[in-house]
């Protein structure tokens, strides 16, 4: 068993949903990217109207070089839920584009097997001159379906996108959040193979994100696979069973997701990028563990625990930085990575950097016998689009006695079985 001060990082990770997920879907390829490369040739000066070309006709436009991919190599498996992340400009969307055969790569190779249903820019494929009953035919052929198969399909997008009322009119009068409610349904209809999908799908609104959400465990329950790309590190923690990060077109990572949302954070919020040779710095970005220990009725550090007593908790933490009003998320996980209940709980002041922070106190044990682990998930609001998230495993520990093991927990309750004398009609 790891020390209970080890922080949840990617060179010890510990057994969670998401490693658990991987094992179970290592089906037969179904994506291969091999060596793709792609650079775009950007202007340097713009002529944008007839005068400028007309005052300087023989004037040559010098143009930069923008690698967009270098050598990405990567594979997916049948089943799998794959998220691709990165900064803004790391390559993440050209690389989706060309998985899609919307752009041509200059070098490399794209292998996907099955049909492929894209979800990439708003609009993309539609005409906004047709209705959506036209566009909906035509998304759906192109998709792979016969025109009789995307005709009977019609109805469930027009039903999915909660468009009834206005299936006759033209999509160049809907609004962007019909049009992607729209665009959203032909792809779910369409039940391809291989979904991918572009992070377009933050414009919706929140019921229409959660019918997202709704589909994306849907299609991982039934084996459909389906490629991501994301800036909601939630997303990709809960949902896949791996993840990649690019960074200035490169692979950074490829593995576990809560390693590479790690990863991702730490690029984000760590300070200034190292320097070739320079060593990963070992302090996490948000807090590292000081000490975490069990403790039993007389305050005695103890390692397991028997039922019914509570969780008696003594945590020290040390900011790495300025922590300004942190959040502190706790969740309690059995041994196949299951959360069976959490709590959250804030401390309403600024942290310096070194500065400790202590969280202790009792948590209710209504947990069957087994092993448990308690992680700690430390929250700091950067601003109102970006959360930096740490998780910090805290500790190991096994829950005996003899009361009932069915379940996640044992509750109490007050139901009474008596005889039941029938009453006449």
């Amino acid at each position: 068993m790891p020390p209970p001060s080890q922080p949840l990082t990617e060179q010890r990770l510990q057994p969670g949903p998401a490693t658990v997920r991987a094992e179970r879907t290592q089906g037969p390829v179904v994506i291969e990217v091999r060596d793709v490369s792609k650079t775009f040739r950007i202007p340097e000066h713009r002529v944008d109207s007839f005068k400028e070309r007309a005052v300087h006709p023989l004037r040559r436009i010098q143009y930069r070089t923008l690698q967009a991919l270098q050598e990405v190599s990567f594979e997916v498996h049948e089943g799998e839920f794959f998220g691709i992340v990165g900064r803004n400009g790391s390559g993440k969307s050209t690389l989706l584009k060309i998985m899609a055969s919307i752009y041509r790569a200059d070098a490399g190779r794209v292998r996907m097997a099955g049909r492929v249903a894209p979800f990439i820019e708003l609009g993309v494929g539609m005409n906004p001159e047709l209705t959506a009953y036209e566009n909906g035919i035509l998304n759906g052929v192109l998709m792979g379906l016969t025109r009789r198969e995307a005709g009977r399909r019609l109805q469930a997008v027009i039903e999915f996108a909660e468009l009834e009322e206005f299936a006759d009119l033209r999509l160049k009068n809907y609004s962007s959040g019909m049009l992607i409610r729209f665009a959203f349904a032909v792809m779910v209809q369409s039940d391809a193979d291989i979904m991918l999908i572009d992070e377009v799908l933050a414009v919706g609104d929140a019921s229409f994100a959660q019918k997202c959400m709704d589909v994306f465990h849907q299609r991982r329950d039934a084996g459909k696979t389906v490629v991501l790309v994301t800036h909601d590190m939630a997303t990709v923690q809960s949902m896949c069973h791996r993840a990649m990060l690019l960074e200035d077109g490169q692979i950074q990572y490829v593995g576990d997701p809560d390693a590479t949302a790690l990863r991702y954070y730490r690029m984000n919020f760590a300070g200034p990028a190292r320097q070739p040779g320079e060593r990963e710095p070992t302090i996490d970005f948000n807090a590292r563990v000081v000490r975490a220990t069990l403790l039993d009725q007389t305050g005695a550090a103890i390692e397991n625990l028997e039922q019914p007593n509570p969780v008696r908790i003594d945590v020290v933490l040390e900011s790495a930085r300025l922590l300004e009003g942190p959040f502190f998320d706790f969740y309690i996980r059995n041994e196949e990575g299951i959360v069976v209940c959490g709590f959250e709980t804030a401390l309403d002041s600024q942290v310096a950097a070194g500065e400790q922070i202590r969280l202790a106190g009792e948590i209710e044990n209504r947990l069957v016998p087994g092993r448990y682990h308690l992680d700690c998930w430390v929250r700091q609001n950067e601003s109102q689009t970006v959360v930096a998230v740490q998780g910090l495993r805290l500790l190991d520990f096994v829950v005996y006695g003899t009361g009932m093991r069915d379940g996640l927990i044992s509750v109490e309750a007050d139901v009474v079985a008596s005889l039941h004398t029938r009453t006449a009609p």
